[in-house]
């Protein structure tokens, strides 16, 4: 009987847990939470509710390997309660396991027949199926692939014959040989077919040497000519030649903030230069920093524009006397992504020692077809600035040291000990991240508080212990860690008995956590790190996650 009394006193402090855990998550307290539901848990382990609502809280905070575990707990406890599936499917989608999603949205529409909502998820992952399908039955092989950087000439920009005048030639030609097979009809019927089928013949290969010229096939690619001339009733930002100067950085950002776009020649321009830096740089950047000067390092920014704005008016633009890393995630998810990568890319230009950049887990193909950045580019600019941008992103560093004391990365470290600041040095980064290794590691890793290491709660890279930050620290002769990837309350947070800094700078992460953003100065030659934290500023009414795919927008 006492037996019954405290199971049923556990069962019921398990359902106060649960309703605690329900307002903290209501208020977007998601942490507090997860500690709440895992509470209730510890009393009732056999309740698939709590495992699926810890689920939602973990893919809230962009724990989706976390919210895979627990989903499928929930339908080991119960193979029939649907929000499981629903859980884990949202957690799959979210990191573009669309084949695996599609399973789990299935089960949930037979669970629930007469569910829209489920019918509608189901609808939408076959379409993200089918795309998938489609776009790896016409990818071209690694090998075969060219660089659409090497296509554009932006120089040459309305200045010479551009792919214009192949049409216009195309156009001239067409229309000539419409002329001459009316009077052969008239004058010679008898050879009237013959002779259409040798125009026709000649059209299409008209059409074909036109289509080439713009769609970058090898034959016409070196003298390609895009048709973007600087229209005289322009007034925005104009870059003179080929320098870009403060003044035009200025204006540009200015015409941003008024929600002004910047012309694509000279968004071509700020990119392709900007490429050229960085391919020259190694995977691992050394920065010295002069005694007596400072250095500013800022965390995830994720398109965040207006906040950028206000990281500048508290410390100042880039320059060579007050320089700035972005340790990476410039894009996705905020909806002013264009404007933050033109605006860094524009600064590295000006000044390629005012600003560093540093490659994060966001800067992928992967994410950005999912997190927004390539819808918003394809929107904002063109299709083939989504290809440029991801040429591009494959050359940004993986890391950089600060006067050989202080390891700034975005994500972590790794999943063994002895890797040596040289082997980071020596990786071959020009890629789309692979799903394991260094570079993985050092893209998605974070830190946990428990010593050792653990399995990712994202479910790529690895979750380490302060043992493992102490060990790669003493093996390369540095005293600090500093890292991004993860939103903090307070825009940063010390760990691993103060050997590892998290920075954050996207205040008001997605217009929804309440969180501060913060950026932290190091003084030369001590490096002690000042974190200066701040608020989130408004924006214009353009939601985050606006230029998403539809299906994830779903789950917002």
């Amino acid at each position: 009987m006492p037996n019954m009394e405290t199971e049923n006193s556990s069962v019921s402090r398990a359902e106060e847990l649960k309703a605690l855990a329900n307002e903290a998550f209501r208020a977007k307290k998601y942490s507090q939470a997860i500690d709440l539901y895992s509470q209730a848990i510890e009393l009732n382990s056999q309740n698939a509710v709590y495992y699926a609502n810890r689920a939602f809280a973990h893919t809230k905070l962009e724990e989706y390997g976390s919210a895979i575990q627990d989903a499928s707990k929930a339908i080991e406890i119960d193979p029939r309660y649907p929000k499981g599936y629903y859980r884990r499917g949202a957690a799959y989608l979210a990191m573009g396991k669309f084949k695996e999603a599609l399973k789990d949205f299935q089960q949930v529409k037979k669970l629930s027949p007469n569910d829209p909502d489920a019918a509608q998820k189901v609808k939408e992952c076959e379409k993200a199926v089918k795309k998938l399908k489609f776009e790896e039955a016409i990818a071209v092989p690694e090998s075969e692939r060219h660089s659409v950087a090497d296509s554009i000439d932006y120089q040459s920009i309305g200045m010479s014959p551009s792919s214009s005048f192949v049409s216009t030639q195309a156009a001239i030609l067409a229309a000539t040989a419409t002329v001459v097979v009316a009077v052969v009809v008239m004058v010679w019927p008898a050879v009237a077919t013959t002779v259409a089928g040798m125009v026709v013949a000649v059209l299409m290969i008209l059409g074909a040497y036109w289509w080439g010229s713009c769609s970058g096939s090898d034959v016409f690619t070196k003298s390609r000519k895009l048709e973007l001339e600087v229209e005289p009733q322009y007034s925005g930002a104009r870059i003179e030649g080929d320098v870009i100067t403060l003044d035009f950085v200025k204006k540009m950002m200015d015409d941003f903030k008024n929600q002004k776009c910047l012309h694509k020649r000279y968004a071509f321009q700020i990119v392709l230069q900007t490429r050229e830096m960085l391919r020259a740089l190694p995977s691992l950047v050394d920065i010295d920093i002069p005694d007596g000067k400072h250095f500013t390092v800022c965390g995830d920014v994720h398109g965040q524009f207006y906040d950028l704005l206000n990281i500048f008016e508290l410390n100042g633009l880039p320059s060579e006397e007050n320089p700035y890393l972005f340790n990476g995630d410039f894009v996705d998810r905020g909806s002013f992504s264009v404007e933050v990568i033109l605006t860094l890319f524009a600064f590295k230009c000006m000044c390629p020692s005012a600003i560093y950049l540093s490659r994060g887990n966001h800067e992928s193909k992967s994410m950005n077809k999912i997190y927004g950045f390539e819808g918003e580019v394809r929107s904002k600019l063109s299709e083939t600035f989504v290809e440029l941008f991801a040429e591009v992103f494959c050359c940004l560093p993986l890391a950089h040291v600060l006067n050989q004391k202080v390891f700034v990365v975005h994500g972590g470290l790794f999943s063994v000990d002895g890797v040596k600041l040289s082997d980071i040095k020596t990786i071959d980064r020009f890629c789309e991240p692979p799903e394991e290794g260094l570079m993985c590691e050092l893209l998605w890793s974070d830190p946990q508080p428990l010593p050792g290491r653990g399995p990712s709660k994202r479910g790529v890279g690895l979750s380490f212990g302060a043992d493992v930050t102490k060990r790669f620290l003493q093996d390369n002769s540095l005293d600090l860690v500093v890292r991004s990837h993860e939103v903090k309350d307070e825009g940063y947070e010390i760990e691993h008995d103060g050997k590892l800094i998290t920075v954050f700078s996207a205040p008001n992460y997605c217009d929804q956590m309440g969180n501060k953003g913060a950026f932290i100065r190091f003084e030369a030659p001590t490096l002690k790190p000042n974190v200066v934290t701040f608020a989130a500023v408004p924006h214009p009414d353009v939601k985050p996650m606006a230029y998403a795919n539809n299906f994830l927008r779903m789950f917002q």
